[in-house]
C-alpha cells in the first residue's frame, strides 16, 4: 500500500509564489519518475512537470523558467517550487509518482491534489 501526501496549496496573489510538496509512504522497492499535474474544471489534465530518477527534468511551455521541481531521494518526496505565479495557474495540483515494487512491478500512484488560487 502507498500512499502520497500533498501539502503547500493555497491562495496567493499574482506574482506570488508557493511551494508544493508530495512525500511517498508506504512499501515499494524504489521511485522512478515523480511528476506534477494539474487540472481545471472542465479541462483535461495537464502536465507540468516531471523529474527522473536522476533529476533530468522537463516542464510544459507555459512554466518554464517560473517553476522548478525537484526531489529528495532519501525522503521520497517531490516539490514544485512555483514563483511568477500568475491566475492562469489556478488549478489542483496532483503528484503522480512511478514506482518499482519488490516483485519488479511497476505502478503508478498519485496524490490527492492541492488547490492552488492565484488572485489578479
Amino acid at each position: 500500500q502507498v500512499q502520497l501526501v500533498e501539502s503547500g496549496g493555497g491562495l496567493v496573489q499574482a506574482g506570488g509564489s508557493l511551494r508544493l510538496s508530495c512525500a511517498a509512504s508506504g512499501t515499494f522497492f524504489r521511485i522512478d519518475a515523480m511528476a506534477w499535474y494539474r487540472q481545471v474544471p472542465g479541462k483535461q489534465r495537464e502536465l507540468v512537470a516531471a523529474i527522473n530518477r536522476n533529476g533530468g527534468t522537463n516542464y510544459v511551455d507555459s512554466v518554464k523558467g517560473r517553476f522548478t521541481i525537484s526531489r529528495d531521494n532519501a525522503k521520497n518526496t517531490v516539490y514544485l517550487r512555483m514563483d511568477s505565479l500568475k491566475p492562469e495557474d489556478t488549478a489542483v495540483y496532483y503528484c503522480n509518482v512511478n514506482l518499482v515494487h519488490w516483485d519488479l512491478t511497476r505502478t503508478s500512484s498519485w496524490g490527492q491534489g492541492t488547490q492552488v488560487t492565484v488572485s489578479s
